[in-house]
């Protein structure tokens, strides 16, 4: 089979190689799938210049998200050959690769498409838990979404207005405001021409947003204290600024406030029925017809390297969805 391989870790226009490779052996309860749809992340950059929190094994396949076919099961995975899924798993930059039945693969819901799956699991399960299982959002609280156009952005935005939230987004020019709005941002702020603070405060009559999910970090973590409500919750979702920012604890006690984090995936450790339990509440808000992933492009696997210059260079919104053909 063909796959996207890293011997080294670096930038990827260096590192990132399509090479011919082993197809993997199943065991247990994992299936083999033959890959259909891959999705692409941000995090993706940073595991294969080895910035990610966890390194992979030198040498590896990149990717970590993908939807495709069973076409072998092990012996103690419920799975069938022929069986649409998705998964969430390391080696997804590949045309086979495994699906560990244990934690993060699903049968697809039967009007799902295989685009639309390469783009639900990560952005719409890391959303739900930051939004649900961490910041008990309310009915008609307020929700900031920093970085609203982007993946966990458009799942933020359709899950706070699916949960009865008032949600503001921010994003960096009127085409990204626009897909925030069409996702059901109810309040919208062009964050190089405005102050995000400021306008927050305006909006929610000098209350605060009660949520703000920020997958930034950098400044728009230390502004983002200006702008909580009394007993506010931040979500630390990741550092897309490169800067991991600090905080004076006395802004903690004076508000109030609660710092959370969120790393979806350490779920898949310590409590993946948690993980199973929510996907089946995404599926049913996706048939209702409350969520669905917002796809920048559908690109060839063998041009992938240019995926990844999109979302390096922020030129691209939603999720990009790269297809094997």
């Amino acid at each position: 089979m063909q796959a996207w391989t890293v011997h080294k870790f670096g930038h990827y226009r260096e590192q990132l190689k399509l090479e011919e490779a082993a197809v993997p052996k199943v065991t247990g309860s994992d299936a083999l799938i033959k890959v259909q749809a891959m999705g692409v992340n941000f995090f993706d950059l940073l595991v294969i210049a080895g910035k990610y929190q966890v390194k992979e094994p030198l040498p590896f396949v990149a990717g970590a998200e993908a939807a495709g076919e069973v076409v072998e099961a092990g012996d103690a995975c419920d799975l069938k050959v022929g069986e649409r899924v998705m998964t969430r798993n390391a080696g997804a930059f590949a045309e086979y690769m495994i699906a560990p039945r244990a934690a993060t693969t699903s049968r697809l819901p039967e009007g799902m498409s295989y685009t639309d799956a390469a783009a639900f699991q990560f952005n719409y399960q890391t959303a739900y838990f930051a939004l649900v299982h961490r910041a008990n959002l309310k009915t008609a609280q307020y929700l900031l979404v920093h970085g609203g156009a982007g993946g966990v952005g458009t799942a933020a935005i359709q899950l706070g207005k699916a949960l009865g939230a008032r949600v503001i987004a921010t994003a960096g020019s009127p085409e990204k405001l626009e897909i925030c709005r069409q996702c059901g941002a109810e309040f919208l702020i062009n964050y190089n021409t405005e102050d995000f603070a400021a306008k927050t405060m305006e909006f929610t009559a000098g209350k605060g947003a009660d949520v703000i999910v920020d997958p930034v970090g950098g400044d728009v973590f230390d502004r983002s204290t200006r702008c909580i409500a009394w007993e506010g919750r931040i979500l630390i979702i990741g550092f897309t600024s490169g800067r991991i920012p600090e905080i004076r604890t006395n802004k903690v006690l004076l508000k109030n406030m609660s710092v959370i984090g969120l790393w979806w995936g350490n779920y898949r450790l310590h409590n993946p029925q948690l993980i199973r339990q929510t996907q089946q509440r995404l599926y049913q808000l996706y048939d209702d017809g409350a969520i669905k992933p917002v796809v920048h492009s559908s690109i060839e696997f063998k041009n992938l390297p240019q995926a990844l210059e999109l979302i390096e260079s922020r030129r691209s919104y939603g999720k990009i969805v790269i297809k094997v053909v």
